[in-house]
């Protein structure tokens, strides 16, 4: 096996919407290089990369596949990854891993909602981009246009490396030729405005070009720098299917692509000190872990890991945060799909995988020092199902097998919800249908969903003094007594709870005193008006009546609660219900409908942002509750040309007339479990 310099690494990520042919680009590469045999097909199930079952039924990436390949002396680490957004936590993820992101671009599709979003996302985590326009052969595409479009949208700074030729046979390089026949644009002027870029990065490069003393070699020597900085995005024209460009793109990725040397440099924080991490073997170890994966056959985990600095070998200790004892890596590995083949070492500048260690995805792994090293900034998944069991005893099974999926999606996640229902949240619908029937395939466990209940929150706006409620029970022997006398009163917004003990003497003995706290804790946990937590209150607990005999700590508790209830209910009540903000990105034209349904569902405009490529960002915020159906619904609106992304703002008092059908459907919910 060749041995490479960290200059000769390239760490890539292919990434954009749904159907640009990432996958077939990536096979493309495989083949071209000799990696594999024969050219891999998404459509006919014989991709190396989309191996999983349920990828070759729905003939789309569920997953990102890590491969690498070498080229005119460079090792080149890919990842391809899916452009459905449901399952864009593993596109985000791979950023950690990489210093370039290649956005694909379907001729036929053009630039669509996921080609946005991949771009910008490369862009805020500081990462080099290419461009590349595939399926170029594709009847009455428009190149030309599609070309103005992408600097419309995306900048002026990307710039064609070669143009298509011959009806989209071939392609012309635009950097080494300063002519040439092409079917769209000019050499002339694309060579031109590639110099002019890269000079752009450098004033005695510049000054150079402007004496006309520039020759191709220098342009190339600093064109990563450039690339890395931002001021080139390079523009490739490929027909993965048809071996069009493919050989110009490993050539552009040797020649153009940041290397772990002069590309994005990670930040090792530890508390108040900060080091940036630079790829040399003698350096002390430091990688993290982006993607987590199991092996669909021998059910093995595999972590696969970015080295940022020094050497792993398997006979050393490592640590993160959660595992400061240390423990021996083991068998390290590089992953080219399903496939696996052992190493010697991870080397600064390369991508490895480790196999049956639990750490997780962004995990910082070290060997003497560590710290945290940013990720790329994950959407949070707003998309919730509640889960039941089919069949009893299966809670646990089931837990146990989404908290896997979970370990390896980053942007799934399960927990508890309101009522403690067992709720996954995701991206979307597709994604946790995925995975609940793949949980069916491989474990045999059903499940049925629904809405998960809207995490609302209960509290009041004025007080009540002087409430009192006494307990006495008597049964025969030993009985129950306790009396007490409290104020509830309504605290600021996100004070929380507070119980004040304000009775002076022995009016309650002291040791009932916590007895009282935690009756009226228990209420609140469980609910006054519609079965949701109590925030926000006051209690302050100024008299009451012990009786010598029958006081206990259960009649204390029994009383407060009863206290409590009855002096909610007379301070002036209300539900809290989760307001987000919420951005709406749809082209210029669907603006007004957009803004129309947003208001049908109690939405509040926040503002508006006008966008490159006809687009605009509409800004709000709306109750959660008005949400479930939102994405169904903004995709007709907009033909799926539509997205959105919203995030947790704030608490708000839910308007009387919702709350009354809120406060209803508890009481209906309460009878019929009574009469069941």
């Amino acid at each position: 096996m060749a041995v490479f310099q960290t200059d000769q690494y390239r760490n890539i990520v292919f990434t954009g919407h749904t159907g640009a042919g990432k996958t077939s680009l990536c096979e493309a590469l495989l083949f071209k290089t000799g990696v594999t045999r024969r050219l891999g097909s998404v459509t006919d199930g014989t991709s190396m990369l989309d191996f999983l079952d349920d990828e070759r039924e729905r003939k789309c990436s569920l997953d990102s596949s890590t491969f690498c390949i070498e080229h005119a002396d460079c090792h080149m680490n890919m990842i391809d990854t899916p452009g459905v957004e449901a399952f864009c936590g593993f596109s985000v993820a791979a950023l950690a891993g990489v210093e370039c992101a290649v956005i694909v671009i379907s001729a036929a599709s053009g630039i669509q909602v996921n080609t946005r979003k991949a771009f910008n996302r490369a862009k805020r985590h500081g990462l080099g981009i290419f461009i590349v326009v595939n399926h170029i052969d594709a009847s009455d595409v428009d190149l030309a246009e599609l070309l103005s479009q992408i600097k419309e949208t995306f900048g002026a700074e990307c710039v064609p490396v070669n143009l298509p030729t011959g009806g989209g046979s071939g392609v012309v390089d635009c950097l080494k030729n300063d002519s040439g026949d092409a079917d769209i644009s000019s050499v002339a002027d694309a060579h031109t405005e590639l110099l002019e870029a890269i000079v752009s990065l450098d004033d005695d490069m510049m000054e150079k070009y402007l004496g006309g003393e520039l020759n191709e070699t220098d342009a190339i020597a600093i064109a990563p720098q450039a690339v890395a900085a931002g001021v080139l995005v390079p523009i490739l024209f490929t027909n993965a299917c048809g071996d069009v460009g493919i050989a110009e793109l490993l050539d552009a990725v040797v020649d153009l692509c940041p290397s772990p040397v002069n590309g994005k440099k990670r930040v090792l924080v530890d508390g108040d000190s900060e080091e940036e991490l630079h790829p040399h073997d003698a350096a002390p170890f430091v990688g993290q872990v982006f993607k987590v994966s199991t092996d669909h056959k021998s059910h093995i985990k595999y972590l696969s890991v970015r080295v940022f600095s020094g050497k792993l070998t398997s006979d050393m200790s490592i640590k993160t945060a959660d595992h400061a004892k240390g423990v021996r890596p083991g068998h390290i590995v590089r992953l080219v799909g399903a496939e696996h083949k052992e190493i010697e070492a991870g080397v600064a500048g390369d991508i490895i995988a480790l196999a049956k260690l639990d750490f997780h995805v962004g995990d910082v792994i070290y060997a003497d020092k560590g710290g945290d090293i940013a990720m790329p900034v994950l959407p949070k998944p707003m998309y919730s199902l509640a889960i039941t069991s089919k069949a009893r005893g299966d809670e646990d099974k089931i837990s146990v097998a989404l908290k896997r999926f979970a370990d390896e999606d980053p942007c799934l996640a399960l927990d508890r919800g309101a009522a403690g229902e067992m709720v996954l949240h995701g991206m979307g619908d597709a994604q946790l249908r995925t995975y609940l029937t793949r949980m069916e395939k491989q474990n045999k466990l059903l499940v049925d969903t629904k809405p998960p209940k809207v995490a609302y929150r209960e509290t009041i706006t004025g007080s009540a003094t002087n409430i009192e409620y006494t307990h006495k029970k008597q049964s025969g022997g030993s009985g129950q007594f306790g009396r007490v006398i409290i104020n509830v009163m309504a605290a600021e917004r996100g004070e929380g709870y507070e119980f004040i003990d304000k009775i002076f003497g022995g009016a309650i003995d002291q040791s009932y005193r916590p007895s009282v706290d935690k009756g009226v804790r228990t209420v609140m946990a469980e609910g006054v008006l519609a079965g949701y937590p109590v925030v926000d209150v006051k209690v302050e607990l100024i008299d009451g009546k012990t009786h010598p005999v029958d006081s206990k700590d259960i009649a204390f508790q029994i009383a407060g609660r009863g206290a409590f209830r009855e002096g909610f209910l007379k301070a002036k009540p209300v539900l809290l219900e989760p307001i987000v903000h919420i951005e709406v990105t749809v082209p210029s034209d669907n603006v007004g409908d957009i803004t129309g349904d947003l208001a049908s569902r109690r939405g509040r405009p926040q503002g508006q942002d006008v966008l490159p490529g006809n687009m605009a960002c509409i800004k709000a915020q709306i109750p959660l509750a008005e949400m479930s159906d939102y994405n169904s619904r903004l995709s007709s609106i907009t033909g799926g040309q539509g997205s959105y992304d919203m995030e947790f703002s704030h608490y708000e008092i839910v308007p009387s007339n919702v709350q009354q059908q809120i406060v209803d459907q508890h009481k209906k919910e309460l009878e019929e479990a009574a009469a069941g």
